[in-house]
């Protein structure tokens, strides 16, 4: 993945609350990592509806998997973009 350290970046913003940066890496792409770091963008938000359109795009994540453990979200992306 070509755009792993982009995403990871995004990750790690978002981590840190700053959301408009990661917000900016993760709609720069298309992917369904990039689409799922968007979906949970909006989920941090409260914007569900937005939210679920992203993870509509994510290739079979869903809204409540985690819950609202944002945190284990982010981990989880972290980590799934470590393995690739």
């Amino acid at each position: 993945m070509s755009n792993r350290s982009q995403l990871l970046e995004a990750v790690a913003l978002a981590q840190a609350g700053d959301w408009d940066a990661a917000h900016n890496i993760a709609q720069d792409y298309s992917d369904s990592t990039a689409n799922w770091i968007h979906a949970v963008l909006h989920k941090m938000e409260g914007d569900r509806w937005n939210s679920n359109y992203w993870y509509a795009k994510t290739g079979g994540h869903q809204y409540e998997a985690f819950g609202q453990d944002i945190s284990a979200e982010l981990a989880a992306i972290q980590q799934s973009l470590a393995a690739d």
